[in-house]
């Protein structure tokens, strides 16, 4: 197919260059539409009973290649989008292990609220599709635990539960000594004696403590904790084990509590540098300077450089968003000079700690997430100077192509995507600057992570990126926004056959 019949192809395939016809999907109407409010919070929540365990058994029990009719059934049947989500989590979380590392197979886990993220997102009949990925791709962590030893969640040592009034205290004390077995029987006494926020406080102080995983401990965090918001407070409980087990890793490493280690040595600095921001520090005037001047630090200089520059700049009263302006830039301009792994963490772990900086309530807990954001975006640039070339690209100076944004359509951007990603992202970029508007852009980009996306990372990535666009203040989200067509799908890229396994799923 040439260049010109694939665009042609696709702009046949899209509503106004923003999503995939009905016509290639009209096969979803066999399932009820969700609607928008099924995906919001709500006061009623999923009951643990049997009925829900025997939900997430059939997902654990049924074959990878009949699970997708087995749900379709289910859904006629009346199971609802809260019931699936949530047992796709529950079986995620028994039968998964977050070891060696709180990835790799643990992404079964991870992309659920990704996932979920994308559906509110997407439009009422789209909104199946990423769960029905997310559920093939349990299947397929699932067996890569079980080569791996099999490992699934066991009870709680009811006797080592704590009270109400010790639980805080246990849980922090196993958290500061990387004690595995007090911290497991410790969340069992959080979750059932204190409500939702003081738990998310508790983990937040400890979720970016290290840079192990590169970011996904808090990731961890933020997508739990969003996913139970949906689902019910009344599932916390093994979520919350697996959370803590995962924070605990530490590689096989001496005990950090004992040792001196690279990937702790942030956190024992900030926590001192914590105490030298002014008392005010969350009010403060938005300060374009302090953004350029914090991302030229960001490029080139250390951990502890970027820290020391951001308590200055609070202390001269720079508004926090200012500084988050950076760090969203910063993090996108890595997955510009080197397209990848290490990059793109960069940028979700940057959206998993605004996330938590955002939900905490505890002062000094939101001064130490700030602290780490910065202090790991040197930490990811110096990950991938070990992987191979940085080119030098700068966010600030991506330009308009030449001839501006005549001619630009959502379709030509993301077949360029396929081809030249520097030429899609300043088209991006152009388009952007005509005001044209970015949900079209948006709908194109996710509704292409359904038809191409074939890892969790597109789902990760995609859900975090198109969300923080609305978190950077306008100055800088269009080139955000542009940069992340480093790691977006492309028009020509060959289809991960997900539609067609549910159109067949629902032929039956």
């Amino acid at each position: 197919m040439s260049g010109l019949d694939g665009r042609r192809s696709f702009l046949r395939s899209t509503a106004a260059g923003a999503c995939v016809g009905w016509s290639d999907w009209s096969f979803l109407s066999r399932l009820r539409p969700v609607g928008a409010a099924e995906t919001s919070l709500s006061n009623g929540v999923v009951q643990f009973d049997s009925g829900i365990e025997a939900l997430v058994r059939l997902i654990e029990e049924t074959p990878r290649e009949r699970l997708l009719e087995e749900v379709a059934v289910r859904i006629r049947g009346g199971t609802s989008y809260r019931e699936i989500v949530a047992a796709l989590l529950l079986a995620g979380i028994r039968n998964v292990e977050p070891r060696p590392s709180v990835g790799f197979k643990f992404h079964a886990v991870l992309v659920v609220n990704s996932a979920h993220v994308a559906s509110r997102s997407s439009q009422d009949h789209d909104r199946w599709l990423p769960i029905f990925w997310a559920l093939d791709y349990f299947k397929s962590a699932q067996a890569r635990d079980v080569e791996q030893g099999n490992w699934t969640m066991g009870p709680v040592r009811e006797a080592g539960v704590p009270s109400a009034d010790e639980a805080p205290g246990a849980f922090a004390s196993a958290m500061q000594q990387w004690d595995e077995d007090q911290a497991d029987t410790a969340v069992a006494g959080l979750v059932r004696t204190r409500g939702a926020h003081d738990v998310f406080d508790l983990f937040a102080q400890f979720a970016a403590r290290d840079f192990r995983s590169i970011g996904h401990k808090v990731i961890f965090l933020s997508n739990s904790w969003r996913t139970l918001q949906m689902i019910g407070w009344n599932h916390a409980e093994p979520v919350l084990r697996s959370l803590a087990y995962a924070m605990l890793n530490h590689h096989g490493e001496p005990n950090p509590v004992d040792s001196d280690l690279p990937p702790d040595r942030p956190w024992r600095r900030n926590q001192e540098l914590a105490e030298r921001i002014r008392p005010a520090w969350q009010a403060g005037a938005p300060s374009p300077q302090a953004a350029d001047d914090l991302l030229q630090t960001l490029r080139d200089g250390s951990s502890d450089e970027a820290c020391d520059q951001v308590v200055e700049l609070l202390n001269r009263k720079t508004d926090p968003s200012s500084i988050y302006d950076a760090l969203f830039a910063g993090a996108g301009e890595l997955l510009m000079r080197q397209p990848g792994i290490v990059a793109l963490h960069s940028v979700t772990t940057t959206n998993a700690l605004h996330y938590a900086f955002q939900t905490a309530s505890g002062d000094q807990t939101r001064r130490r997430l700030l602290l780490q954001n910065a202090a790991f975006l040197p930490m990811f640039r110096e990950a991938m100077g070990q992987r191979g070339d940085v080119a030098s690209a700068r966010i600030d100076e991506m330009s308009v192509p030449e001839g501006g944004a005549a001619g630009l359509d959502v379709e030509q951007i993301f077949h360029d995507v396929s081809h030249d990603r520097g030429q899609a992202a300043r088209a991006v970029f152009a388009y952007l600057q005509q005001h044209q508007d970015p949900e079209a852009l948006m709908d194109a980009a996710r509704r292409l992570i359904f038809l191409k996306g074939t890892n969790a990372h597109d789902y990760k990535f995609s859900s975090a990126v198109l969300e923080d666009y609305y978190h950077i203040s306008p100055a800088w989200r269009d080139r955000f926004l542009a940069a992340s067509v480093y790691n977006l799908r492309g028009s020509q890229e060959s289809d991960n056959g997900l539609v067609e396994r549910i159109r067949d799923a629902l032929s039956t």
